[in-house]
């Protein structure tokens, strides 16, 4: 469903846009135009003085799965943001070790703390990060709209899962363009 309007108070949350995600082979959407994508969004948050959220992972959370997890050591620069995003000082940065970004960080008390009522959440990966993140906003009781075109996976098919099934049942879905002039 088009996004119809943004709470007064909404924040962008951009999930894992670091060189280490970044630089992954994605699709359906290159890495390079959800970046942009991203970009665009952050700054025009940043031009109607709403909050930016910036999020990385550093790692994962114990346990056991049946996709093994890649070995070895990730270069130094993994974890880092891509300069694209143009972090400013009054930007929030939150640091998880899970895929969603409310499990064990101060996001939601940093929104709260902001009277947020509304998150526009994007980046990479669809299925993972960006999903996990929707669905924690949703269940803390935030209104959710997922930017279509600033959003990418590992796999084209759970991209389109979560963009055709499940992201609009907690939310509204619409593109960069949309969504930007939403903030009027």
């Amino acid at each position: 469903m088009p996004a119809t309007r943004l709470d007064p108070r909404t924040a962008l949350v951009l999930v894992d846009l670091q060189k280490g995600i970044a630089g992954a082979p994605v699709q359906p959407l290159p890495a390079a135009q959800v970046v942009g994508n991203g970009a665009r969004l952050a700054a025009a948050f940043r031009k109607a003085g709403l909050p930016v959220v910036l999020v990385n992972v550093t790692g994962g959370a114990p346990g056991r799965t049946e996709r093994a997890h890649s070995g070895g050591q990730p270069p130094a620069d993994w974890a880092e943001l891509v300069p694209e995003l143009d972090q400013q000082p009054d930007d929030i940065t939150v640091t998880k070790q899970t895929w969603g970004a409310f499990h064990h960080t101060a996001l939601d008390e940093e929104l709260r703390g902001r009277e947020v009522t509304q998150v526009v959440v994007a980046g990479i990966a669809t299925s993972i990060g960006v999903e996990s993140t929707a669905r924690s906003a949703y269940e803390h009781g935030y209104n959710v709209t997922v930017a279509t075109d600033a959003v990418t996976d590992l796999d084209p098919e759970t991209h389109r899962v979560s963009v055709e099934k499940i992201l609009p049942r907690l939310g509204e879905t619409d593109t960069t363009d949309a969504i930007i002039a939403l903030l009027g």
